[in-house]
């Protein structure tokens, strides 16, 4: 919540592999906040997952 992430470095990051229960387990500010990189690390584990898929699926 944002009492935590007060307490963390300046250049903290908030990450969360989702989906979240947003104002249960992650406060709307900290997800939507400046230091989250919540989407971004959304979008990378799209691609990587599609990489994955479609290197198993040639070696079969």
């Amino acid at each position: 919540d944002d009492a935590l992430m007060s307490r963390a470095a300046p250049n903290a990051i908030f990450l969360h592999c989702l989906p979240a229960h947003r104002e249960q387990e992650v406060a709307t500010s900290v997800i939507d906040g400046p230091r989250s990189r919540v989407w971004r690390q959304a979008e990378n584990r799209m691609h990587s997952t599609r990489g994955l898929l479609a290197f198993l699926l040639r070696a079969s």
